[in-house]
């Protein structure tokens, strides 16, 4: 029995193996075989800051100045790509002491003409107010987030230009609770301040801001004075952040520049991430961190490896054979045989 069985299992192994093989993977490819896997997803609402500091020219593009507003939204536009299909991002914009939903995340392959136009018909004229608390604006966007089915991501774009100022001992107080909300806050601007473009609500250019059109202190500062000579108010002298790292400039208020120590100061007290808003790639990477990430159930399909490996079957069998020397090409002119020598009568 064993005798009749070696011819066909030397087959099997041989060149016959090579072609059952191949043909048993090109009929399973036929019943669309898939593979559970897990995939890392992302989910974020993104919230530009739309007030007129925004409007500050002092970020560069292809070599020409440009607004704080306009190279946000050309970093986003890139980074479009560089997100993965199944991930979902929406659009939120931010002035006053709001943020407000524009288009709630959705799929970023499928969906990306939209996402485009809709991120190229931000701008300021949009705001409806010109004041910029950002403090209570934050606060509002991670409302809209936790509001939103899945609550996603946030990632809030802005300068952190506080207009009017706050008051070291009166910053506004929230009820968030930090690390409740993942995301991170994008810097945007130079350091350097710079005036600001003022514009009507048609966003039509007015020239800049001046020093007596703004308020220079906060309103707190304004307020009543003591009822009897040299009587001190309960909340004077001491206590508080400090102005500077809220970015408080009295005198400069009408000049902008990034207020990055309010913003990790913000950063940290939401238990986001902060990060300057530099180039695509580290938007990229900020938007795709392992942190942010959300592990889906997929699955993949493996049709196309069951067709390379027929492929490779069947090269096989071809190469070891004399198939395969059939199957190079024929004409080798650097190879021609010699010629036969003629035999001496």
């Amino acid at each position: 029995m064993k005798r009749k069985l070696a011819p066909a299992l030397a087959a099997l192994r041989g060149e016959r193996g090579l072609l059952v093989g191949a043909a048993l993977a090109l009929a399973a490819s036929f019943l669309r075989p898939e593979v559970p896997l897990q995939r890392d997803l992302f989910e974020h609402v993104v919230v530009l800051d739309i007030t007129q500091s925004m409007n500050v020219a002092d970020q560069q593009l292809d070599g020409r100045p440009a607004s704080r507003l306009a190279a946000a939204k050309h970093h986003l536009r890139l980074a479009l790509l560089g997100l993965p299909c199944g991930s979902k991002l929406g659009w939120a914009v931010f002035t006053e002491y709001r943020s407000f939903l524009l288009l709630a995340p959705v799929e970023v392959c499928t969906h990306l003409g939209e996402l485009r136009t809709t991120l190229d018909g931000i701008d300021g004229r949009m705001a409806w107010v010109g004041g910029s608390e950002i403090a209570k604006g934050l606060h509002s966007a991670l409302v809209v987030a936790k509001q939103l089915p899945r609550q996603p991501a946030l990632v809030f774009i802005t300068d952190g230009h506080e207009s009017p100022p706050l008051n070291r001992r009166h910053r506004p107080a929230f009820d968030d609770k930090p690390g409740e909300a993942r995301g991170f806050i994008l810097g945007v601007g130079e350091i350097k301040p710079s005036p600001i473009p003022k514009t009507d609500p048609q966003g039509r250019p007015l020239g800049y801001w001046r020093g007596d059109d703004v308020a220079q202190t906060d309103p707190r500062s304004q307020g009543r004075g003591a009822s009897v000579g040299g009587e001190r108010m309960v909340d004077e002298g001491g206590g508080g952040t400090s102005a500077s790292a809220l970015g408080a400039t009295p005198g400069t208020e009408h000049l902008s520049g990034l207020r990055e120590p309010y913003l990790r100061l913000l950063a940290g007290e939401q238990g986001l991430g902060f990060q300057r808003l530099a180039t695509t790639e580290a938007l990229v990477a900020a938007l795709t961190a392992p942190a942010l990430a959300r592990p889906v159930p997929a699955r993949a399909d493996v049709r196309v490896a069951l067709g390379l490996l027929a492929l490779v079957l069947l090269l096989t069998r071809y190469r070891g054979g004399k198939r395969w020397r059939r199957l190079r090409w024929p004409w080798r002119p650097w190879k021609r045989p010699a010629r036969a020598e003629p035999r001496p009568a």
